[in-house]
């Protein structure tokens, strides 16, 4: 009798598509790198089609691996509602949420304003200054700075984000400026354009640049919805109105209609929302 593909080959192949490389892949499976690529090699044998462009840049989807992948997704979107499915008998089921420092930070920190224990889902935070895949679903949800374009992401605005100028005290002149493995935020570049000739020290975590700031050795940009907050810090100018921001939360536009997703989007829409 004529079988078709190895159901693990599957997962292990749209694991390589998703992340786009075996080492991201390789880590997510809990396989070694040199495993998951004999593993690919035989799979484009035993299928008879090249699945692959090999190159510096990792693993490019040839078309046969791009239409093979779009299958791929709907498997794993099938499994993840079988899993919702497992665990609604479980127990609660994790949601994956994406957000930069600080909103992750802000989450995190006030979660008794919008989530109990006895809520059916809860959050699993993946803080990321840089946008992770919606579509390939490597979060459930996130919360961006900008609107998304994509066809496929639901999207509501829930608000704007503030930031202003903070220091220990109105003494301190110099600047906290961003290394260069930082991720650059509108924050780090609008100190690098106003007062990049003042910075006296960098560093690539916003956390350590409020700690340097609250020790008094330089000045820092923050939202206010944290800076306001955080004990000795003080305002030293009102709104910057070059990095006011917008705030969308954003889905999957299939996956935001299961029931945790769902009752999580609510949640934190609405404590986003008043805190705005």
């Amino acid at each position: 009798m004529k079988t078709g593909p190895d159901w693990n080959d599957l997962a292990y192949f749209s694991a390589v598509a998703r992340t786009g490389g075996l080492m991201r892949a390789a880590e997510e499976l809990g396989v070694s790198a040199a495993t998951l690529s004999r593993r690919m090699k035989a799979f484009e044998t035993a299928l008879g089609r090249r699945l692959f462009l090999h190159g510096a840049d990792g693993y490019k989807l040839t078309s046969d691996g791009q239409a093979l992948a779009k299958q791929t997704r709907n498997m794993e979107d099938t499994a993840r509602q079988i899993d919702i499915w497992q665990g609604q008998a479980a127990g609660p089921v994790c949601v994956r949420i994406s957000a930069g420092t600080w909103t992750a930070f802000d989450l995190a920190e006030r979660l008794s304003a919008y989530w109990t224990p006895a809520e059916a889902w809860v959050p699993e935070f993946m803080y990321c200054d840089l946008d992770l895949d919606i579509a390939r679903r490597e979060v459930d949800i996130g919360i961006r700075n900008r609107r998304p374009d994509q066809p496929w992401v639901a999207r509501q605005q829930i608000g704007w984000v503030d930031y202003a100028v903070y220091s220990a005290h109105e003494d301190v002149t110099g600047w906290i400026g961003p290394s260069w493995d930082a991720v650059l935020t509108p924050s780090s570049r609008w100190i690098q354009t106003h007062h990049g000739d003042e910075i006296v020290t960098k560093v690539n975590s916003p956390h350590l640049a409020s700690a340097l700031a609250r020790a008094g050795v330089g000045r820092v940009v923050l939202p206010t919805f944290v800076g306001d907050r955080i004990d000795g810090l003080v305002r030293l100018s009102g709104p910057i109105d070059d990095i006011r921001s917008e705030q969308w939360l954003v889905s999957h536009h299939e996956g935001r209609n299961q029931p945790p997703i769902r009752a999580a989007l609510d949640a934190i829409a609405g404590y986003l929302k008043q805190r705005s």
